[in-house]
Protein backbone atom coordinates (compact mmCIF):
# COMPACT_ATOMS: atom_id res chain seq x y z
CA UNK A 1 0.00 0.00 0.00
CA UNK A 2 1.11 3.35 -0.89
CA UNK A 3 1.53 5.55 1.99
CA UNK A 4 0.50 9.22 2.45
CA UNK A 5 3.72 10.89 2.37
CA UNK A 6 4.34 8.52 -0.54
CA UNK A 7 1.72 9.43 -2.37
CA UNK A 8 2.67 13.08 -1.79
CA UNK A 9 6.18 12.90 -2.82
CA UNK A 10 4.28 11.48 -6.29
CA UNK A 11 2.40 14.53 -6.49
CA UNK A 12 5.43 17.01 -5.72
CA UNK A 13 7.36 15.21 -8.16
CA UNK A 14 4.89 14.90 -10.81
CA UNK A 15 4.60 18.63 -10.41
CA UNK A 16 8.18 19.25 -10.35
CA UNK A 17 8.30 17.59 -14.16
CA UNK A 18 5.83 19.46 -15.46
CA UNK A 19 7.26 23.15 -14.32
CA UNK A 20 10.40 21.52 -16.14
CA UNK A 21 8.94 20.25 -19.21
CA UNK A 22 6.68 24.06 -19.43
CA UNK A 23 10.10 25.97 -18.65
CA UNK A 24 11.61 24.00 -21.11
CA UNK A 25 9.29 23.39 -24.30
CA UNK A 26 6.55 26.07 -23.45
CA UNK A 27 7.84 29.05 -25.39
CA UNK A 28 6.10 30.20 -28.37
CA UNK A 29 6.24 28.32 -31.36
CA UNK A 30 3.63 28.68 -34.53
CA UNK A 31 0.24 26.36 -35.19
CA UNK A 32 1.13 24.82 -38.76
CA UNK A 33 -1.81 25.76 -40.75
CA UNK A 34 0.38 25.59 -42.95
CA UNK A 35 4.44 25.50 -44.18
CA UNK A 36 6.34 27.43 -44.54
CA UNK A 37 4.14 29.52 -41.84
CA UNK A 38 2.54 32.89 -43.27
CA UNK A 39 5.54 34.99 -41.64
CA UNK A 40 7.66 33.69 -44.23
CA UNK A 41 5.33 35.09 -47.13
CA UNK A 42 7.03 37.27 -49.62
CA UNK A 43 5.92 40.34 -51.65
CA UNK A 44 8.07 39.06 -54.91
CA UNK A 45 5.04 36.03 -55.43
CA UNK A 46 2.17 37.93 -56.50
CA UNK A 47 -0.82 37.77 -59.21
CA UNK A 48 0.93 36.66 -61.83
CA UNK A 49 2.36 33.42 -60.32
CA UNK A 50 -1.38 32.75 -59.38
CA UNK A 51 -2.32 33.36 -62.54
CA UNK A 52 0.32 30.74 -63.79
CA UNK A 53 -0.99 28.26 -60.84
CA UNK A 54 -4.73 28.53 -61.39
CA UNK A 55 -4.32 28.18 -65.29
CA UNK A 56 -2.03 24.42 -64.50
CA UNK A 57 -4.87 22.85 -62.27
CA UNK A 58 -6.18 19.57 -63.65
CA UNK A 59 -9.82 19.37 -63.89
CA UNK A 60 -9.68 15.60 -62.94
CA UNK A 61 -8.72 17.11 -59.42
CA UNK A 62 -11.28 18.38 -56.87
CA UNK A 63 -10.50 21.93 -55.23
CA UNK A 64 -11.84 23.37 -52.52
CA UNK A 65 -12.62 27.03 -52.11
CA UNK A 66 -12.72 29.31 -48.69
CA UNK A 67 -14.83 32.67 -48.87
CA UNK A 68 -13.52 35.40 -46.16
CA UNK A 69 -16.29 37.79 -44.90
CA UNK A 70 -13.79 39.96 -42.56
CA UNK A 71 -17.20 42.16 -41.29
CA UNK A 72 -18.25 41.84 -37.83
CA UNK A 73 -20.88 43.71 -36.12
CA UNK A 74 -18.92 44.04 -32.62
CA UNK A 75 -15.56 43.85 -31.74
CA UNK A 76 -14.57 40.48 -29.29
CA UNK A 77 -11.36 41.32 -27.84
CA UNK A 78 -9.75 37.90 -28.21
CA UNK A 79 -10.22 37.67 -32.11
CA UNK A 80 -6.99 37.23 -33.70
CA UNK A 81 -8.52 36.63 -37.06
CA UNK A 82 -8.31 40.09 -39.86
CA UNK A 83 -11.82 41.64 -38.81
CA UNK A 84 -13.76 45.19 -39.78
CA UNK A 85 -16.18 46.29 -37.44
CA UNK A 86 -19.26 48.04 -39.01
CA UNK A 87 -23.13 49.04 -37.61
CA UNK A 88 -23.46 50.31 -41.25
CA UNK A 89 -24.88 46.75 -43.69
CA UNK A 90 -23.67 48.90 -47.13
CA UNK A 91 -19.80 48.27 -46.60
CA UNK A 92 -20.52 44.61 -46.59
CA UNK A 93 -22.93 44.72 -49.19
CA UNK A 94 -20.81 46.50 -51.03
CA UNK A 95 -17.77 43.70 -50.17
CA UNK A 96 -19.98 41.19 -51.36
CA UNK A 97 -20.24 42.91 -54.64
CA UNK A 98 -16.06 42.55 -54.94
CA UNK A 99 -16.39 38.61 -53.28
CA UNK A 100 -18.51 37.45 -56.74
CA UNK A 101 -16.23 39.46 -59.26
CA UNK A 102 -13.31 38.05 -57.79
CA UNK A 103 -14.66 34.61 -57.75
CA UNK A 104 -15.24 35.73 -61.50
CA UNK A 105 -11.59 37.10 -62.11
CA UNK A 106 -10.61 32.73 -60.71
CA UNK A 107 -12.91 30.92 -62.86
CA UNK A 108 -11.32 33.07 -66.34
CA UNK A 109 -8.03 32.17 -65.09
CA UNK A 110 -8.91 28.79 -64.14
CA UNK A 111 -9.64 25.89 -66.34
CA UNK A 112 -12.96 25.06 -67.11
CA UNK A 113 -14.82 22.54 -65.47
CA UNK A 114 -13.40 22.65 -62.49
CA UNK A 115 -15.50 20.87 -59.24
CA UNK A 116 -15.07 21.63 -55.40
CA UNK A 117 -15.92 19.20 -52.85
CA UNK A 118 -15.62 21.26 -49.88
CA UNK A 119 -16.59 25.16 -49.24
CA UNK A 120 -16.24 27.10 -46.51
CA UNK A 121 -17.16 30.63 -45.14
CA UNK A 122 -14.76 32.45 -42.37
CA UNK A 123 -14.90 35.80 -40.53
CA UNK A 124 -15.37 37.86 -39.05
CA UNK A 125 -19.05 36.70 -39.28
CA UNK A 126 -20.19 35.47 -42.66
CA UNK A 127 -23.69 35.73 -40.66
CA UNK A 128 -24.09 39.01 -40.65
CA UNK A 129 -24.54 38.82 -44.53
CA UNK A 130 -28.28 39.18 -45.28
CA UNK A 131 -30.65 36.53 -46.74
CA UNK A 132 -30.28 38.20 -50.32
CA UNK A 133 -26.38 37.80 -49.91
CA UNK A 134 -25.95 34.56 -48.54
CA UNK A 135 -27.94 33.34 -51.52
CA UNK A 136 -26.12 35.56 -53.78
CA UNK A 137 -22.32 34.58 -52.92
CA UNK A 138 -23.25 30.46 -52.05
CA UNK A 139 -24.83 30.54 -56.01
CA UNK A 140 -22.01 32.58 -57.33
CA UNK A 141 -19.61 29.78 -56.24
CA UNK A 142 -21.69 27.16 -57.22
CA UNK A 143 -22.40 27.51 -60.25
CA UNK A 144 -18.67 28.84 -61.30
CA UNK A 145 -17.02 25.36 -59.00
CA UNK A 146 -19.65 22.95 -59.63
CA UNK A 147 -20.02 21.00 -56.10
CA UNK A 148 -18.77 16.86 -56.32
CA UNK A 149 -20.94 14.29 -54.91
CA UNK A 150 -20.87 14.51 -51.16
CA UNK A 151 -20.22 18.12 -51.27
CA UNK A 152 -19.50 19.87 -47.66
CA UNK A 153 -20.27 23.46 -47.19
CA UNK A 154 -19.48 24.59 -43.92
CA UNK A 155 -20.19 27.88 -41.97
CA UNK A 156 -19.13 29.43 -39.16
CA UNK A 157 -21.36 30.61 -36.97
CA UNK A 158 -22.28 33.88 -34.65
CA UNK A 159 -25.30 33.18 -33.12
CA UNK A 160 -25.77 36.68 -31.48
CA UNK A 161 -27.03 37.65 -35.72
CA UNK A 162 -27.95 33.83 -37.25
CA UNK A 163 -31.26 35.55 -36.36
CA UNK A 164 -34.16 36.49 -39.05
CA UNK A 165 -34.30 34.35 -42.29
CA UNK A 166 -30.27 33.99 -42.22
CA UNK A 167 -30.25 30.48 -41.27
CA UNK A 168 -33.06 29.27 -43.48
CA UNK A 169 -30.76 30.99 -46.10
CA UNK A 170 -27.74 29.46 -45.24
CA UNK A 171 -29.49 25.57 -45.90
CA UNK A 172 -31.41 26.80 -48.66
CA UNK A 173 -27.99 27.76 -50.32
CA UNK A 174 -26.79 23.93 -49.17
CA UNK A 175 -25.64 24.73 -46.20
CA UNK A 176 -24.09 21.04 -44.53
CA UNK A 177 -22.06 21.68 -41.38
CA UNK A 178 -22.21 24.86 -39.13
CA UNK A 179 -19.78 25.48 -36.79
CA UNK A 180 -20.98 27.72 -33.85
CA UNK A 181 -19.07 30.32 -31.98
CA UNK A 182 -19.01 30.01 -28.43
CA UNK A 183 -15.78 30.31 -26.43
CA UNK A 184 -17.24 30.01 -22.98
CA UNK A 185 -21.08 30.35 -21.13
CA UNK A 186 -19.13 32.15 -17.66
CA UNK A 187 -20.86 35.50 -18.06
CA UNK A 188 -17.84 37.43 -16.28
CA UNK A 189 -15.18 35.62 -18.91
CA UNK A 190 -18.00 36.72 -21.66
CA UNK A 191 -18.09 40.63 -20.23
CA UNK A 192 -13.85 40.32 -20.01
CA UNK A 193 -13.98 39.22 -23.91
CA UNK A 194 -16.68 41.83 -25.08
CA UNK A 195 -18.88 38.51 -26.41
CA UNK A 196 -21.69 38.36 -24.76
CA UNK A 197 -23.63 35.18 -25.51
CA UNK A 198 -26.40 33.20 -23.44
CA UNK A 199 -26.67 29.51 -23.56
CA UNK A 200 -29.99 29.99 -24.55
CA UNK A 201 -28.99 31.87 -26.88
CA UNK A 202 -27.01 29.49 -28.49
CA UNK A 203 -29.29 26.36 -28.37
CA UNK A 204 -31.90 28.41 -30.31
CA UNK A 205 -29.48 28.20 -33.04
CA UNK A 206 -28.40 25.10 -32.68
CA UNK A 207 -32.55 24.04 -32.97
CA UNK A 208 -32.64 26.05 -35.77
CA UNK A 209 -30.20 24.29 -37.79
CA UNK A 210 -31.23 20.46 -36.70
CA UNK A 211 -34.88 21.61 -37.70
CA UNK A 212 -33.74 22.30 -40.76
CA UNK A 213 -31.79 19.49 -41.28
CA UNK A 214 -28.74 20.57 -40.95
CA UNK A 215 -27.00 18.08 -38.33
CA UNK A 216 -23.47 18.13 -38.41
CA UNK A 217 -22.96 20.60 -35.98
CA UNK A 218 -19.32 22.42 -34.42
CA UNK A 219 -19.03 24.05 -31.38
CA UNK A 220 -16.25 26.35 -30.99
CA UNK A 221 -14.87 26.44 -27.20
CA UNK A 222 -11.64 28.77 -25.88
CA UNK A 223 -9.53 27.65 -22.78
CA UNK A 224 -6.83 30.41 -21.13
CA UNK A 225 -9.49 32.96 -21.19
CA UNK A 226 -9.41 35.96 -18.57
CA UNK A 227 -11.00 34.84 -15.23
CA UNK A 228 -11.64 31.19 -16.34
CA UNK A 229 -10.39 28.23 -14.04
CA UNK A 230 -10.62 24.69 -14.75
CA UNK A 231 -14.16 24.87 -12.80
CA UNK A 232 -15.37 26.85 -14.99
CA UNK A 233 -13.57 25.80 -17.96
CA UNK A 234 -15.86 22.20 -16.98
CA UNK A 235 -18.83 24.29 -16.69
CA UNK A 236 -18.72 25.43 -20.18
CA UNK A 237 -17.31 22.21 -21.64
CA UNK A 238 -20.48 20.02 -19.83
CA UNK A 239 -22.63 23.24 -21.09
CA UNK A 240 -21.47 22.25 -24.73
CA UNK A 241 -22.45 18.98 -24.13
CA UNK A 242 -25.87 19.16 -23.52
CA UNK A 243 -26.14 20.63 -27.20
CA UNK A 244 -24.82 17.11 -28.19
CA UNK A 245 -22.60 18.66 -31.15
CA UNK A 246 -20.82 16.14 -34.08
CA UNK A 247 -17.54 18.16 -33.05
CA UNK A 248 -16.07 20.43 -30.27
CA UNK A 249 -12.98 22.53 -30.67
CA UNK A 250 -11.20 23.70 -27.77
CA UNK A 251 -8.81 26.46 -28.92
CA UNK A 252 -5.85 27.84 -26.70
CA UNK A 253 -6.58 31.79 -26.54
CA UNK A 254 -3.70 32.95 -28.41
CA UNK A 255 -2.81 36.41 -26.50
CA UNK A 256 -0.85 38.31 -28.38
CA UNK A 257 -1.42 42.10 -28.37
CA UNK A 258 1.29 43.52 -30.41
CA UNK A 259 0.05 41.46 -33.38
CA UNK A 260 -3.90 42.77 -32.02
CA UNK A 261 -3.84 45.69 -30.25
CA UNK A 262 -7.20 45.20 -28.89
CA UNK A 263 -6.64 42.41 -26.38
CA UNK A 264 -5.09 44.97 -24.51
CA UNK A 265 -8.58 45.78 -23.51
CA UNK A 266 -8.42 42.25 -21.87
CA UNK A 267 -7.43 42.43 -18.41
CA UNK A 268 -3.71 40.72 -18.14
CA UNK A 269 -3.65 39.94 -14.69
CA UNK A 270 -7.23 37.95 -15.02
CA UNK A 271 -5.49 35.54 -17.40
CA UNK A 272 -4.32 31.85 -16.48
CA UNK A 273 -1.14 31.07 -16.27
CA UNK A 274 0.54 28.26 -18.35
CA UNK A 275 0.22 25.65 -15.75
CA UNK A 276 -3.69 26.99 -15.12
CA UNK A 277 -3.74 26.47 -18.89
CA UNK A 278 -2.30 23.04 -19.05
CA UNK A 279 -4.66 21.82 -16.01
CA UNK A 280 -7.81 23.33 -17.04
CA UNK A 281 -7.38 21.98 -20.64
CA UNK A 282 -6.23 18.43 -19.52
CA UNK A 283 -9.36 17.81 -17.44
CA UNK A 284 -11.58 19.40 -20.42
CA UNK A 285 -10.26 16.52 -22.61
CA UNK A 286 -10.36 13.83 -19.88
CA UNK A 287 -14.73 15.34 -19.64
CA UNK A 288 -14.68 15.08 -23.45
CA UNK A 289 -13.11 11.78 -23.77
CA UNK A 290 -15.22 10.40 -20.88
CA UNK A 291 -18.61 11.53 -23.07
CA UNK A 292 -17.35 9.45 -25.85
CA UNK A 293 -15.92 11.32 -27.89
CA UNK A 294 -12.36 10.91 -29.71
CA UNK A 295 -9.41 13.42 -29.60
CA UNK A 296 -8.14 14.68 -32.55
CA UNK A 297 -4.70 16.45 -32.97
CA UNK A 298 -4.13 18.85 -30.42
CA UNK A 299 -7.31 20.82 -29.66
CA UNK A 300 -10.30 18.67 -31.89
CA UNK A 301 -13.04 16.65 -30.43
CA UNK A 302 -15.09 14.31 -32.29
CA UNK A 303 -17.93 11.70 -31.99
CA UNK A 304 -16.78 8.39 -33.16
CA UNK A 305 -19.37 8.88 -36.23
CA UNK A 306 -18.08 12.34 -37.16
CA UNK A 307 -16.41 12.01 -40.59
CA UNK A 308 -12.99 13.60 -38.62
CA UNK A 309 -12.88 11.04 -35.94
CA UNK A 310 -13.19 8.20 -39.41
CA UNK A 311 -10.19 10.49 -41.10
CA UNK A 312 -7.70 10.15 -38.28
CA UNK A 313 -8.74 6.75 -38.06
CA UNK A 314 -7.62 5.94 -41.76
CA UNK A 315 -4.61 8.37 -41.55
CA UNK A 316 -6.37 10.97 -43.56
CA UNK A 317 -6.79 13.94 -41.42
CA UNK A 318 -5.17 17.33 -43.02
CA UNK A 319 -4.80 20.52 -41.27
CA UNK A 320 -4.84 23.64 -43.56
CA UNK A 321 -5.53 27.36 -42.76
CA UNK A 322 -8.99 26.60 -41.41
CA UNK A 323 -7.67 24.35 -39.06
CA UNK A 324 -7.87 19.97 -38.54
CA UNK A 325 -9.84 19.04 -42.08
CA UNK A 326 -11.59 16.09 -43.63
CA UNK A 327 -10.75 17.77 -46.76
CA UNK A 328 -8.38 15.90 -49.26
CA UNK A 329 -8.25 18.47 -52.30
CA UNK A 330 -4.94 19.38 -53.00
CA UNK A 331 -5.65 22.69 -53.90
CA UNK A 332 -7.20 25.28 -51.56
CA UNK A 333 -8.95 28.24 -52.97
CA UNK A 334 -8.91 31.16 -51.08
CA UNK A 335 -11.20 34.37 -51.64
CA UNK A 336 -11.65 37.45 -49.78
CA UNK A 337 -9.42 40.38 -47.91
CA UNK A 338 -6.85 38.38 -46.01
CA UNK A 339 -7.61 34.86 -47.55
CA UNK A 340 -4.77 32.74 -48.27
CA UNK A 341 -4.89 30.08 -50.99
CA UNK A 342 -2.66 26.63 -51.64
CA UNK A 343 -2.23 25.67 -54.80
CA UNK A 344 0.65 22.95 -56.13
CA UNK A 345 4.05 24.34 -54.60
CA UNK A 346 2.43 27.59 -53.85
CA UNK A 347 0.85 29.73 -51.09
CA UNK A 348 -0.58 32.51 -52.01
CA UNK A 349 -2.27 35.53 -49.72
CA UNK A 350 -4.60 38.39 -50.38
CA UNK A 351 -4.16 41.76 -49.92
CA UNK A 352 -6.27 42.26 -45.94
CA UNK A 353 -6.67 45.94 -46.77
CA UNK A 354 -10.37 46.11 -47.67
CA UNK A 355 -10.21 49.46 -49.45
CA UNK A 356 -7.04 47.97 -51.79
CA UNK A 357 -8.49 44.82 -51.68
CA UNK A 358 -11.95 45.77 -53.33
CA UNK A 359 -10.21 48.49 -55.56
CA UNK A 360 -7.81 46.04 -57.26
CA UNK A 361 -10.37 43.22 -57.80
CA UNK A 362 -12.83 46.22 -59.58
CA UNK A 363 -9.61 47.07 -61.89
CA UNK A 364 -9.49 42.87 -62.75
CA UNK A 365 -6.45 41.68 -61.07
CA UNK A 366 -6.20 39.44 -58.72
CA UNK A 367 -5.86 40.52 -55.48
CA UNK A 368 -2.63 38.98 -54.39
CA UNK A 369 -0.46 40.41 -51.66
CA UNK A 370 2.21 38.16 -51.18
CA UNK A 371 3.17 34.22 -51.26
CA UNK A 372 5.33 31.38 -50.93
CA UNK A 373 7.45 29.03 -53.58
CA UNK A 374 7.43 25.77 -51.91
CA UNK A 375 11.63 24.07 -52.57
CA UNK A 376 11.47 20.06 -52.28
CA UNK A 377 12.76 20.38 -48.86
CA UNK A 378 10.02 22.24 -47.90
CA UNK A 379 7.54 20.05 -49.53
CA UNK A 380 9.09 17.09 -47.34
CA UNK A 381 9.12 19.04 -44.14
CA UNK A 382 5.29 20.17 -44.60
CA UNK A 383 4.16 16.66 -45.48
CA UNK A 384 6.14 15.73 -41.84
CA UNK A 385 5.10 18.62 -39.48
CA UNK A 386 1.69 17.82 -40.84
CA UNK A 387 1.55 14.16 -40.08
CA UNK A 388 3.02 15.04 -36.65
CA UNK A 389 0.24 17.71 -35.88
CA UNK A 390 -2.81 15.24 -36.99
CA UNK A 391 -1.33 11.40 -35.88
CA UNK A 392 1.35 12.86 -33.41
CA UNK A 393 3.48 9.95 -35.30
CA UNK A 394 5.54 10.21 -38.50
CA UNK A 395 7.14 7.51 -40.78
CA UNK A 396 10.51 9.59 -41.26
CA UNK A 397 12.20 7.34 -43.03
CA UNK A 398 8.91 6.49 -45.26
CA UNK A 399 8.48 9.99 -46.34
CA UNK A 400 12.11 10.78 -47.05
CA UNK A 401 11.51 8.36 -49.54
CA UNK A 402 8.09 9.42 -50.99
CA UNK A 403 9.81 13.02 -52.21
CA UNK A 404 13.16 11.62 -52.97
CA UNK A 405 15.27 12.50 -50.30
CA UNK A 406 17.58 10.79 -47.89
CA UNK A 407 17.19 10.99 -43.77
CA UNK A 408 20.49 13.16 -43.70
CA UNK A 409 18.38 15.94 -45.20
CA UNK A 410 16.50 15.95 -42.23
CA UNK A 411 19.94 15.58 -39.66
CA UNK A 412 19.27 19.40 -38.46
CA UNK A 413 15.77 18.37 -36.97
CA UNK A 414 16.71 15.30 -35.29
CA UNK A 415 19.34 17.01 -33.54
CA UNK A 416 16.95 19.80 -32.00
CA UNK A 417 14.84 16.69 -31.26
CA UNK A 418 18.02 15.01 -28.82
CA UNK A 419 16.71 16.97 -25.87
CA UNK A 420 13.56 16.05 -26.26
CA UNK A 421 14.13 12.10 -26.65
CA UNK A 422 15.62 12.88 -23.28
CA UNK A 423 13.12 14.04 -21.48
CA UNK A 424 10.92 11.28 -22.89
CA UNK A 425 8.52 13.34 -24.87
CA UNK A 426 8.94 11.06 -28.11
CA UNK A 427 10.44 8.32 -29.51
CA UNK A 428 12.74 7.57 -33.00
CA UNK A 429 13.40 3.87 -33.63
CA UNK A 430 13.79 2.93 -37.30
CA UNK A 431 13.10 6.05 -39.14
CA UNK A 432 9.87 6.05 -37.03
CA UNK A 433 9.10 8.69 -34.87
CA UNK A 434 6.26 8.87 -32.10
CA UNK A 435 5.16 11.35 -29.60
CA UNK A 436 4.61 10.32 -26.24
CA UNK A 437 1.60 10.74 -23.97
CA UNK A 438 3.72 13.55 -21.73
CA UNK A 439 4.62 15.22 -25.08
CA UNK A 440 1.60 15.94 -27.01
CA UNK A 441 1.40 19.21 -25.26
CA UNK A 442 4.37 20.41 -26.71
CA UNK A 443 3.90 19.01 -30.53
CA UNK A 444 4.36 22.77 -31.69
CA UNK A 445 7.28 22.84 -30.37
CA UNK A 446 8.09 19.31 -31.77
CA UNK A 447 7.57 20.57 -34.91
CA UNK A 448 9.02 23.29 -34.80
CA UNK A 449 12.38 21.46 -34.57
CA UNK A 450 11.29 20.71 -38.44
CA UNK A 451 10.96 24.00 -39.35
CA UNK A 452 14.36 25.73 -40.90
CA UNK A 453 12.76 28.85 -40.86
CA UNK A 454 12.08 28.73 -37.60
CA UNK A 455 12.85 32.29 -35.49
CA UNK A 456 11.49 32.08 -32.32
CA UNK A 457 12.23 35.86 -31.30
CA UNK A 458 10.07 37.93 -29.30
CA UNK A 459 6.01 38.82 -30.40
CA UNK A 460 5.77 36.58 -33.35
CA UNK A 461 3.85 33.78 -31.73
CA UNK A 462 1.29 32.37 -29.08
CA UNK A 463 2.53 30.00 -26.63
CA UNK A 464 1.59 26.46 -27.00
CA UNK A 465 0.34 25.92 -23.86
Amino acid sequence: MIGIKDSRRRTAQNLSMKQDLLARYGAAAPRYTSYPTAPHFCGSIGASAYRDALSQLSVEEPVSLYLHIPYCDTLCWFCGCHTKITRQYRPVRDYVDSLVQELLLIAETAPPGLRMSHMHWGGGSPTLLREKDILRLARAAIALFRPLGGFEFAVEIDPRDAGGGRIASLVTAGLTRASIGVQDFDPQVQRSINRVQSFAETARVVDSLRERGVQNLNLDLMYGLPYQSKARTLATVQRALDLDPDRIALFGYAHVPWMKPHQRLIPEDALPGPEERLEAFDAASDLLVRAGYMKIGIDHFAKPTDSMAKAQAAGKLRRNFQGYTTDTAASLIGAGASAISHLPNLYLQNTAQLHRYSDRVRQGELPIDKGVRLTADDRLRAAIIERLMCDFSVDLSKLCTIHGTAPTDIADALARLEPMVSDGLLIIEAGKLEIQPIGKSYIRQIAACFDKYFNNGPGKHSQVI
